[in-house]
């Protein structure tokens, strides 16, 4: 089942992909689709090999969000079941984003709904040129909600007041505009693209990617007081200290290349 909804290869880079693999329903994801993704990326997040995530979808489109036959059966839940089922989807777009891995969204077509949310929770987005967005449950009587937190985060609170409110579609120009994705390029060049990207995170210590994935989280929308300025401070002693510390500052000053380079 896992591989009808899931593909996950990893390369000898250590860079694990994971492809939604419904084409024919555009990677909408249903109740196996959420399932598959929170258990590969919890397997991978343990896995120490590993040294990047991307995600991205199969055929022609990135992900249509959730799969209206889902949504379908919600409408005949009972409360509590509905309560569980948005659960279930939080927690595979928070498994995304508190990865100590680093996660990409290759978005190699259109993203809709909690496709979005998908763009959102990842740590960097490159877009096709010709992919496009929309968050669009007010279109239906619904809102973003569970994708909320992270979509707001990326796009900020005055964006969100407008494509939350109209459902209406944008192009990957704007999502880049808005800080929904980084970079745009023409679909012959994403895998490029994404290489370009890989290589810099492959150059830098997997320990310190995943500490400072941490530290934005811990200062972001925070006040700098005396409380942060000590946490900072306990952190870089901290790695300083740290055996990928040591041996990140003796490569740079020996002129050669740190042990997680590979040659």
């Amino acid at each position: 089942m896992t591989e009808q909804v899931l593909l996950q290869t990893v390369d000898s880079r250590g860079v694990a992909r994971l492809t939604m693999n419904r084409p024919e329903l555009r990677n909408a994801f249903n109740e196996a689709l959420i399932g598959a993704v929170c258990d590969a990326v919890g397997r991978l997040n343990a896995e120490p090999n590993v040294r990047a995530i991307v995600l991205t979808g199969a055929g022609a489109a990135f992900s249509a969000g959730a799969d209206l036959n889902m949504m379908r059966r919600a409408a005949g839940y009972s409360a509590v079941e509905n309560r569980d089922d948005a659960r279930r989807l939080a927690h595979m777009l928070h498994a995304i984003y508190a990865s100590p891995k680093p996660t990409i969204a290759l978005v190699n077509g259109p993203a809709m709904g909690g496709g979005v949310g998908l763009v959102a929770a990842c740590d960097i987005a490159i877009a096709g040129e010709d992919a496009f967005f929309a968050l669009s449950e007010v279109r239906l009587g619904l809102v973003p909600a569970v994708i909320s937190p992270f979509v707001v985060q990326a796009i900020g609170a005055r964006q969100a007041r407008r494509y939350f409110l109209t459902g209406e579609r944008f192009d990957a120009e704007t999502a880049r505009r808005i800080g929904l994705v980084h970079m745009v390029a023409m679909k012959a060049q994403l895998e490029a693209s994404l290489d370009g990207v890989i290589e810099n995170l492959l150059a830098c210590g997997p320990g310190a990617v995943a500490e400072a994935k941490d530290l934005i989280r811990a200062v972001k929308s925070r006040p700098i007081t005396e409380a942060v300025m000590e946490d900072t401070a306990e952190r870089i002693a901290r790695l300083r200290a740290s055996p990928e510390g040591k041996e990140g500052v003796s490569a740079f000053l020996e002129k050669r290349r740190p042990n997680w380079v590979k040659a």
